[in-house]
């Protein structure tokens, strides 16, 4: 979902240009949520959460983090219980809901679904750009690899529908026990919500959506897209969306086939290799998703160290930030590197 602030039509298909929205925002407090542990581990601790807290003002914004190493537990918060949008990687839920549903036999990765001219929606993606003609059919299989590894938002809403709604992803989250994620909206709504788009009723297209946006003017759409950081719809928590990680990696949120199907799509992601994998050696394997909407840049996943030292699962959101994408990009950068670092090189980096 990468959504950025200016929308321009052309050849009537919609194009979304690489702008971010900069609003001057006070800085809270920062909260340590991470419990202190003793000795030489409290150290290192202190020292990688004040660091993250420097890194935060790289980003221009407010950022929240929340790392677990897999294997021991060991964990590291920072502003994790704090709400923050989700953009694209509220992919990930609804990727786990789709899957959920065919681990129930309710539906099959090889159903076809026949797209049709409402179904192309705004925001990244190919298919609203190259398969705009009629007669296209793609699978389920498909479309979950178009929403994950490219971020179509067109294919996300089509995942979404198959997966049996916001309603179903969020009970879902509830029933694995997974706290401070909530799914509420299409693409399509949350994009037009952003923007400050009332959506008509019925069938419409993508270059619709661009004579929509060119009609609001300039100082009704910069309301919307600053409350959009405060909007509790399509949220998460640092801490929530890393214990939706955690469950997957543990099997305990899908049965084995469709968990392995889901973290090798996400290791095949194709966005943001400046994020959590920018700053990490090029050998390291990093299954993850990506996010980006107005003042809005995340990457989630879970990241493999090296020489058998386990796994992080590991969230960067990063909100209300003044900073273009590129700065927010190198921030997260940063983060993932301390988080890195701390989990292979701390002092108990054997247990």
């Amino acid at each position: 979902m990468r959504i950025h602030r200016k929308f321009a039509a052309a050849a009537g298909r919609l194009c979304l240009l690489a702008l971010a929205v900069a609003v001057p925002l006070s800085r809270p407090a920062k909260a340590f949520q991470q419990p202190v542990p003793t000795g030489a581990e409290s150290q290192t601790l202190t020292r990688v959460q004040r660091e993250i807290d420097r890194l935060e003002a790289l980003s221009g914004g407010k950022a929240g983090v929340a790392a677990i190493h897999l294997e021991s537990g060991r964990a590291l918060f920072f502003n994790a219980d704090d709400s923050f949008p989700m953009a694209s990687t509220y992919k990930v839920p609804i990727a786990v809901q789709l899957l959920h549903r065919v681990d129930q036999g309710r539906i099959r990765l090889d159903q076809m679904v026949a797209l049709k001219p409402a179904d192309l929606h705004p925001g990244s993606g190919t298919i609203s750009r190259l398969l705009d003609d009629p007669g296209v059919s793609l699978s389920l299989a498909n479309l979950l690899e178009l929403m994950l590894i490219i971020s179509d938002n067109s294919a996300t809403d089509l995942v979404l529908k198959a997966a049996g709604g916001p309603d179903a992803v969020t009970d879902m989250l509830k029933e694995l026990e997974v706290d401070g994620i909530r799914v509420d909206r299409p693409t399509l709504n949350l994009i037009a919500d952003w923007a400050g788009i009332k959506l008509p009723d019925g069938d419409w297209d993508p270059a619709r959506f661009a004579d929509l946006y060119r009609e609001v003017p300039q100082l009704r759409r910069e309301a919307p897209s600053i409350a959009f950081s405060g909007d509790p719809r399509d949220s998460a928590t640092p801490r929530g969306m890393t214990r939706l990680l955690e469950k997957i990696w543990r099997g305990q949120a899908l049965e084995p086939d469709s968990t392995r199907l889901l973290l090798d799509i996400m290791r095949r992601c194709e966005t943001g290799e400046d994020r959590l994998k920018g700053f990490l050696p090029p050998y390291i394997e990093v299954a993850h998703k990506t996010g980006t909407i107005g003042a809005t840049t995340n990457d989630v996943g879970i990241i493999a160290l090296p020489d058998d030292a386990g796994h992080v699962a590991v969230s960067v959101f990063i909100k209300e930030s003044e900073r273009d994408v590129a700065q927010r990009e190198k921030a997260i950068a940063h983060i993932s590197r301390a988080v890195y670092d701390f989990f292979l090189l701390g002092p108990d980096a054997e247990k």
